[in-house]
């Protein structure tokens, strides 16, 4: 059985360690658990690797968040995955900072990159783990927040939950959405 792992953010030097790429650091520290190569491929960064007799293919897409539905659709159709067993890791700012909610469905809350996801599939059902970072900033410097350093406090309560985050992810490949949010959300 596949899986197909997506970690949201953005590509480049200059976005590492913002809050907006913590699909990636998730996706990173899966991949690291697991041992896992990564190489480039068409429209993402892709690690294949196995997990209790699954493969999960984990891609961080090179297309820039705002694109995103392009490398998803894209590697679900490759794999030949079918959406229930595609999952996508995002940042939320409508979420405390470290909170980390599993849903099956829903919308785009905002988020650019769900929103082309959900464009390019054409469905809103399918699996994310959005992790919270909060709202703290000023009106109008959304785009600054989102694309901004953690501060030191802040990585210090994120770490923490990045190896949380890749526990949801193992748990979803193993027993499911449903039993995974039971497990973890609201923890």
């Amino acid at each position: 059985m596949k899986y197909l792992i997506v970690g949201l953010g953005n590509i480049g030097r200059e976005y590492e360690n913002t809050r907006h790429n913590i699909g990636f650091l998730v996706a990173d520290s899966l991949i690291y658990q697991l041992k896992g190569q990564t190489e480039i491929e068409k429209l993402s960064l892709v690690s294949r690797v196995k997990y209790r007799g699954r493969t999960l293919v984990i891609i961080k897409p090179t297309t820039f968040m705002n694109l995103s539905g392009k490398a998803v659709k894209y590697w679900l159709e490759k794999e030949k995955i079918p959406v229930e067993r595609l999952l996508v890791i995002l940042d939320d700012i409508a979420l405390p900072t470290g909170t980390l909610r599993m849903k099956a469905k829903g919308g785009d809350a905002g988020h650019n990159g769900l929103t082309d996801i959900i464009y390019k599939l054409g469905t809103n059902v399918f699996s994310r783990l959005r992790i919270g970072i909060g709202s703290d900033f000023p009106r109008g410097r959304q785009a600054d927040y989102v694309l901004g350093q953690w501060t030191r406090s802040e990585e210090k309560l994120m770490v923490p939950r990045i190896d949380i985050a890749t526990d949801m992810v193992l748990s979803f490949v193993s027993v499911g959405v449903n039993l995974t949010m039971t497990a973890f959300n609201n923890k």
